[in-house]
């Protein structure tokens, strides 16, 4: 008996083992010999999913569902019987006799089946086989041919979420997108989305059977009405257009162990989210509708939103308010009328036909909806043929885009959708004619009085210069070296500019075709940048200084005295500038991967920085600010380091860039103090930030706040007053001192295998982000201490601006106040 019990408990471990304790998971299938019963599972090979019963918060109906398996929240993706729900835990899914899966009660009562005909014969059986795609896919087992063919899909019956390699289809087929009843409720909501693809294809949601969002038209490349869907998040999104199949939407991912999904919300947005594995939730990194002018037509016909004017609608030129009263009260929908009829509306009536008509441009702009195609490259000629015509706009080279009926969801962008050429009367062309001459006429009166005024000023200003070049001429030095003060823009041709090429400036207007905003690579105090290519083929970086910018003269002397003097393998490379009349210009090598920030946050591709790449990444940096330090001819002090001041070449070997606010040291100084703080508030050691002090101690405590970056793959400023959290620091401090690295560590790069030197990283950051800028490291100690050299590492004392926002929000609501509530000094043992 003794041993029968024993033989009997081992049997239940091992069942136990192989089965999910939660679920009672043993299977990646169903047939017709095995089925799931509640509460029972099903999971997917990799375990990215798994199929059961659920009940939605709230609610203790019952319902099955596929979710995702390996995260902490339950995220339904598909719901079977969303309609038909179970009352109780007497379920079951199983394989019927004619070959479906299908979903019963405790009655055998069928609340749900897959629904396909004709599949069971005497040689052919059908199972269900749960893909870590989230797929449900039944298929037929022919045993005659040993042939397996996939018949039915959850994929093609999808329900409010779109997951990578899904196929989205016209709104009208099976293949679309339904949101649930709320968020307590799968049955069938008020919204849908899909595919519209009647004339030019593009995405809708519907209400009810009614649009209420679109994407405007696919170009091949974008959808028109979505301004950022270019970006990184949403570039994935491809239009299938096959002549054997409908035309279908799908996106994918490069990292599948990325978890993102497109869903269709209770309230009718379409948003794209993904899990954040730190915080341990979904985070919405796009969302369709975010302005009352997302919402379809909410201007009327011949109305234009514009969420950022006041009123949102307004009438396009030549049209007016079709009923005043409910314009003037903020309902627009019912849209606005032309002012004067066009030249085929008069010729059918007893108006005189007078001038041909004419078209204004709309610029950046979701066009209308019923988009129309029309071959041939002259638009504005085909059009004008058409008396149905009422607007066109350019689709491509050899195609246009028309429309012939009313003009209505038109949404004016800051930036992005395409031009818009709408059909008016001459006269209104002409009116707006008038209006430009009498402002023509304003402007050249005041020119002249201008003119006079500058005149006398110029006068004034030559005199107060040649005195001045007379002094110089007598006393002053006429080429010094730049060492930390102001200069005067006259100064700057005085700068030593010794192995240092001047170019033209035509030659820097070929090279970025003409500052083309197709090459602007970024936008920063100085002025804009933009990518050039020279006439032997060399890529460059061009930073034009703003002539508005008085920090970015200070920044161009800085960067012609600093860097040019500069030579080491992590030091971006100065190629040359161009001083010419009121241009001032600096030419740097190019690097294809841009900033480290934009690889670092970006939760898409940030998986490309595994540890030994963010390894590599901080040592080499450590290497180019101690060059900085001790090494170079000049000691420097770089003062604004950042991730945004990283730069990547090819093989992602960093960079440091943007000496605009450094400062030179002489040998025997240590420190400096300025009354104009500048940087980054996030990377400023206290001392710096507090009382303007700066030291190379300084860059040491900006180096700790970036390291800590790299290692958990968030921004020193991520944490925000309404999170109720600690900062980054904080973070990383309170993570140390409950030696809970993997909570601080992005999950990204970590690893038990790496887990000891992930640990001297984060000791040595946190030893660099000290408060007292006397207990800090030197760059040289860092360097020793990051290989290894020093194994025995000082305990780091408590970070500065620790703070809680809590702590600080109460701080401030204090009467009496110091500098000393700016941080926590307390320091905890480990």
């Amino acid at each position: 008996m003794a041993l029968l019990g024993i033989a009997n408990f081992l049997v239940l471990v091992l069942f136990l083992v192989s089965c999910d304790l939660k679920f009672l998971t043993c299977t990646e299938t169903i047939t017709p010999t095995q089925f799931v019963r509640d509460p029972e599972a099903v999971t997917s090979e990799g375990g990215v999913f798994k199929l059961g019963f659920f009940s939605p918060p709230g609610s203790a109906d019952r319902y099955v569902a596929i979710w995702y398996n390996q995260i902490s929240v339950v995220s339904v993706i598909w719901v079977a019987n969303r309609d038909r729900p179970l009352k109780d835990s007497s379920g079951t899914v199983k394989i019927s006799e004619d070959g479906n899966i299908v979903v019963s009660d405790g009655q055998n009562e069928v609340l749900w089946s897959s629904n396909v005909s004709g599949i069971v014969t005497a040689n052919v059986t059908t199972r269900a086989q749960l893909f870590d795609s989230g797929n449900l896919v039944l298929q037929e087992i022919d045993s005659s041919n040993n042939r397996t063919v996939s018949i039915w899909e959850s994929f093609g019956d999808p329900t409010d979420s779109f997951l990578p390699s899904m196929e989205i289809t016209n709104g009208e087929g099976k293949q679309a997108l339904s949101s649930w009843k709320s968020s307590s409720n799968p049955s069938v909501g008020n919204f849908s989305a899909g595919l519209d693809s009647q004339n030019i294809p593009e995405v809708l949601i519907w209400k009810m059977g009614s649009p209420y969002w679109r994407s405007g038209p696919w170009t091949g490349l974008v959808f028109i009405g979505i301004p950022d869907s270019s970006s990184v998040y949403l570039k994935r999104l491809t239009l299938v257009d096959e002549k054997e199949t409908p035309i279908y939407l799908t996106y994918t991912v490069v990292n599948q162990s990325f978890l993102s999904n497109f869903a269709l919300n209770p309230e009718g947005n379409f948003v794209l989210k993904y899990w954040d594995d730190l915080k341990q939730n979904w985070d919405i990194s796009w969302s369709a509708l975010n302005s009352e002018c997302d919402v379809y037509g909410t201007c009327g016909s011949f109305g234009s939103c514009n969420p950022k004017s006041s009123p949102i609608c307004s009438c396009l030129r030549g049209f007016k308010p079709k009923n005043i009263e409910e314009w003037s009260a903020g309902n627009w929908t019912s849209g606005c009328v032309r002012r004067t009829p066009t030249q085929c509306e008069r010729t059918n009536s007893s108006l005189e036909i007078g001038k041909p008509d004419g078209f204004f441009r709309l610029e950046n702009v979701k066009v209308p909806d019923f988009a129309e195609w029309s071959s041939g490259n002259n638009c504005e000629a085909l059009c004008l043929a058409n008396c149905s015509c009422i607007a066109y706009a350019y689709f491509d080279a050899i195609t246009c885009m028309i429309w012939t009926v009313n003009l209505i969801d038109i949404q004016k962008f800051s930036e992005g959708g395409t031009d818009i050429y709408i059909r008016v009367a001459d006269s209104e062309l002409n009116y707006n004619r008038k209006k430009k001459v009498i402002i023509l006429a304003m402007v050249i009166t005041g020119a002249a009085a201008a003119s006079v005024f500058t005149f006398f000023l110029c006068r004034w200003m030559a005199k107060r210069k040649a005195s001045k070049e007379l002094l110089l001429s007598r006393g002053k030095k006429s080429n010094r070296v730049y060492s930390g003060g102001n200069m005067q823009v006259h100064e700057i041709k005085n700068i030593n500019l010794q192995n240092l090429p001047l170019s033209t400036f035509d030659m820097l207007v070929t090279a970025t075709d003409n500052f083309d905003s197709s090459n602007l690579l970024g936008q920063g105090g100085f002025g804009p940048v933009y990518k050039g290519k020279m006439p032997n083929g060399q890529e460059i970086a061009v930073k034009r200084l703003s002539r508005a910018s008085r920090q970015g003269l200070q920044e161009f002397m800085n960067e012609v005295g600093v860097i040019s003097k500069l030579q080491h393998r992590n030091l971006v490379r100065l190629l040359g500038c161009c001083i010419e009349g009121d241009e001032k210009i600096l030419i740097y090598e190019y690097l294809p991967n841009k900033s480290l920030d934009a690889i670092l946050f970006d939760p898409l591709i940030c998986h490309e920085l595994d540890w030994r790449k963010r390894q590599s990444i901080i040592t080499e940096i450590a290497r180019g600010i101690l060059y900085l330090h001790r090494d170079s001819r000049l000691r420097i002090i770089h003062r604004d380091l950042k991730a945004s001041n990283i730069l990547l070449d090819e093989e992602l070997n960093p960079k440091i860039s943007d000496f605009g606010l450094a400062r030179i040291f002489g040998g025997n100084q240590d420190q400096a103090k300025t009354r104009k703080v500048v940087g980054t508030f996030g990377y400023m050691s206290p001392e710096y930030a507090i009382h303007g002090r700066y030291s190379e101690k300084s860059d040491v405590y900006s180096f700790g706040v970036l390291l800590l970056e790299i290692l958990s793959g968030r921004r020193s400023t991520s944490f925000h007053p309404d999170d109720q959290t600690l900062s980054l620091l904080g973070f990383a401090w309170k993570s140390w001192t409950e030696e809970n690295t993997a909570a601080f560590v992005s999950p990204v790069i970590y690893a038990p295998s790496d887990e000891i030197a992930i640990l001297r990283f984060l000791h040595v950051g946190l030893l660099c982000v000290q408060e007292h800028m006397r207990d800090r490291p030197s760059m040289s100690t860092v360097i020793s201490m990051l290989n290894s050299e020093i194994l025995d590492l000082p305990s780091p004392k408590a970070p500065a601006f620790t703070s809680t926002q809590a702590d600080v929000k109460t701080q401030q609501d204090q009467k009496h106040c110091s500098v000393n509530n700016l941080t926590v000094t307390i320091v905890k043992p480990r």
